[in-house]
């Protein structure tokens, strides 16, 4: 047999996907993560694979793999000590930023301190103009003086940005020549490599976390290789990407920039093909895991995209899936403030020691130990016996928090769900109107380990009729990176005005980032399969200070269709503001161009459904409304294409569980989807689920 492993590492649990492309068969795993130890939970996972499954490692074919290293690398600030070389009069960049306050509403907000700061930051007397010209040349003796004053700082590494590289690297790879010949060994990270894009801010910003986690990457891929090989895996190891792609692990070693949000673009990769097989092609994902939730909008069955996603407290501006996170994951811990207010989050008790009903330690009350005092959890096996539910544990810690604010522990975990799901309904407002978008004209799509746990209670304050959950939820994200397809971004800035006379520029631009596509696929990734170009442009009207990426007909960039383009951008813009300019002159400041080599993809039989009431396992005492109640369980693994249940009830299955409250029917459409309708109004299910 041969099988695709998929593998995505999360705050509390790692999560496994192995299908067999001989059965069509997929099966599922979670072991608890080791962040003390990255990486030994994969192999952990491996042999638990081998021992539940018959996985034989030398069969293994085809391996994914998503990871925080780098994300938590910027989180904690463990990366690289670094030192920055910039134009000679710009070494305020990373200071100045782009002067925004991350709360403007509040006196007391200040920007977070650079990873570079300013005693680290050394000019270089050198200068390009705004077309790539040479006006001064690099001076070599200000490079060594620089490098003097790097090295008696303690740098690690050097990142060089330069102003208007994006026109022309030169400058910048002069720089790091002189820099390897006085130190060799020491790594240069140059931004023009990095990442060539205009605005020196943005620019710097990315090559800086690229070059902050670049050795702790590459040490814990090369680790991964080795443990991989060691074990007998003889697939070549792949890491999911931010843009929803993958790419190898070796690549990844100087391309990890390109990785840094490789496990949350993996879970809306997962929910994008689990919304085409549902039918709901609109879809809002909900991703909750141990530490935080994590939102993206899906269209047509397809993710959106977008630059300048959060790392911590820095943006990044590759492209990347358009994931926010909002607050609250299952670890998150409840407390008592000062003023006797109850909170919850935003500290996590992650997997080490994890909520106190886990048993390991941990003893300040979390949102899942408010679910178990509650009886929604505990009353199946969770996360495939890894752990086993300690009621008793988990009523112990609630009452540190129940006692000082004189509630009892039922009406306190009621609380900490009622709060959570608050904070959640606020910040995907502020998401929802920051997009122009109406929840309503969504279905919310729940998955990770506490995702469905929460989501009916957060559908149902959006006023979103219907929730889908997904056969395997809790390891969505695994699934995610197993059918992630090979994929890479390329950008070319030409800064144009968009008429008849550059339409040679334009098709010559788009014809060597074609080059530059084909050549990574075939040579750096070694993929001889087929592939597709994606063609698209950074455009704004003329006099506006910022773009909008606007995908372009690649007959109308063949054609020379000025006028077509033209008409994409404009489409475009009163998509996103609500009107348009036919009459104003239009600019293209970046072309962009994506490559997708395809990848094998499950396929995912559709059942015929029966017309039968599902039967529960049994009835559980849960406490709902005030009071203790008896509502039905159901294994999840029971339930068949067509069956029907009504909440209050309780949907457990290894990998989640699945709280429906009061008001909800659920109907198991064609796929194995659990979709659940409130009231009366989204009665409708989507095409693929009838």
């Amino acid at each position: 047999m041969a099988y695709r492993v998929g593998v995505d590492i999360g705050g509390t649990f790692t999560d496994f996907c192995a299908f067999d492309d001989e059965t069509n068969q997929l099966h599922t795993l979670k072991v608890l993560s080791t962040p003390d130890r990255p990486g030994s939970e994969v192999m952990t996972g491996i042999a638990a694979l081998h021992e539940r499954y018959g996985v034989v490692p030398s069969s293994i074919e085809y391996f994914t793999h998503g990871t925080t290293v780098g994300v938590n690398t910027v989180i904690q600030r463990k990366g690289v000590r670094l030192a920055l070389f910039t134009t000679e009069n710009f070494v305020d960049v990373l200071e100045v930023a782009r002067l925004k306050m991350p709360d403007p509403y509040s006196l007391h907000s200040r920007r977070p301190e650079p990873l570079i700061t300013k005693e680290r930051v050394f000019p270089v007397r050198e200068r390009l103009r705004a077309d790539g010209r040479e006006d001064l040349p690099v001076d070599e003796a200000s490079v060594l003086a620089a490098l003097d004053g790097a090295r008696a700082r303690g740098a690690e590494g050097i990142v060089v940005a330069l102003i208007n590289a994006y026109r022309n690297p030169a400058h910048e790879h002069q720089v790091k020549a002189i820099v390897e010949r006085a130190a060799p060994g020491l790594p240069v990270f140059c931004s023009s490599d990095v990442w060539s894009i205009i605005r020196e801010y943005e620019r710097t910003t990315t090559a800086v976390i690229h070059g902050y986690v670049q050795p702790r990457v590459s040490h814990y891929l090369t680790s991964l290789q080795r443990a991989l090989a060691e074990v007998g895996v003889p697939a070549e190891p792949l890491v999911t990407k931010s843009n929803g792609g993958v790419m190898s692990a070796e690549l990844g070693k100087s391309a990890c920039v390109q990785m840094i949000l490789s496990g949350t673009a993996a879970g809306v990769i997962g929910a994008s093909f689990v919304a085409r097989l549902s039918g709901f092609t609109n879809t809002m994902s909900l991703d909750i895991g141990g530490t935080s939730a994590d939102v993206a909008f899906i269209r047509d069955g397809m993710p959106q995209y977008g630059v300048g996603e959060v790392i911590g407290e820095f943006p990044i501006y590759i492209p990347s899936v358009a994931v926010t996170s909002i607050g609250a994951g299952g670890g998150s811990i409840a407390w008592v403030d000062e003023l006797g207010v109850l909170k919850v989050g935003p500290e996590s008790a992650g997997s080490t020691p994890g909520p106190a009903c886990y048993g390991r330690g941990g003893e300040r009350p979390t949102i899942t130990d408010a679910f178990v005092a509650l009886g929604y959890i505990g009353q199946f096996d969770l996360g495939y016996s890894a752990i086993t539910i300690d009621v008793e544990r988990a009523r112990q810690a609630l009452r540190t928090v129940a006692d000082p604010i004189g509630r009892t522990v039922e009406e306190t975990a009621q609380a900490i769900i009622d709060i959570a799901v608050s904070g959640m309904y606020m910040e995907v407002s502020k998401l929802v109107s920051h997009y122009g978008m109406d929840p309503r004209d969504f279905a919310m799509q729940a998955f990770g380990g506490a995702g469905p746990m929460m989501a009916c209670f957060l559908a149902r304050e959006l006023g979103m009729a219907n929730v889908v959950v997904p056969p395997t939820p809790g390891v969505l994200s695994a699934l995610g990176g197993l059918i992630a397809d090979i994929k890479n971004d390329f950008i070319s800035t030409v800064f144009i005005e968009l008429d008849d006379s550059v339409t040679g520029r334009i098709r010559d631009g788009f014809a060597e980032l074609e080059r530059q596509a084909v050549h990574w696929l075939r040579e750096e990734q070694h993929y001889q399969g087929d592939y597709r170009l994606v063609y698209s442009a950074d455009m704004r009207y003329r006099g506006q200070s910022f773009e909008i990426e606007c995908t372009l007909d690649a007959g109308d960039v063949a054609a020379g269709n000025v006028a077509g383009m033209a008409e994409a951008f404009h489409r475009e813009h009163e998509q996103v503001y609500e009107h348009a300019d036919r009459e104003a002159p239009v600019q293209i400041i970046n072309l962009r161009m994506v490559i997708v080599g395809l990848s094998p993809k499950p396929r995912i039989p559709a059942t015929e459904p029966v017309d039968a009431q599902a039967e529960p396992e049994r009835s559980i005492e849960v406490f709902v409304d005030g009071t203790r109640q008896p509502i039905p369980i159901y294994a999840r693994e029971k339930l068949r294409a067509g069956h029907r249940l009504d909440g209050p009830c309780v949907i457990a299955q290894s990998d989640c569980t699945t709280c429906v409250p009061g008001g909800y029917a659920g109907r198991v459409d064609r796929f194995g989807n659990l979709v659940l309708t409130f009231g009366a109004a989204g009665a409708g299910l989507g095409e693929g689920g009838n």
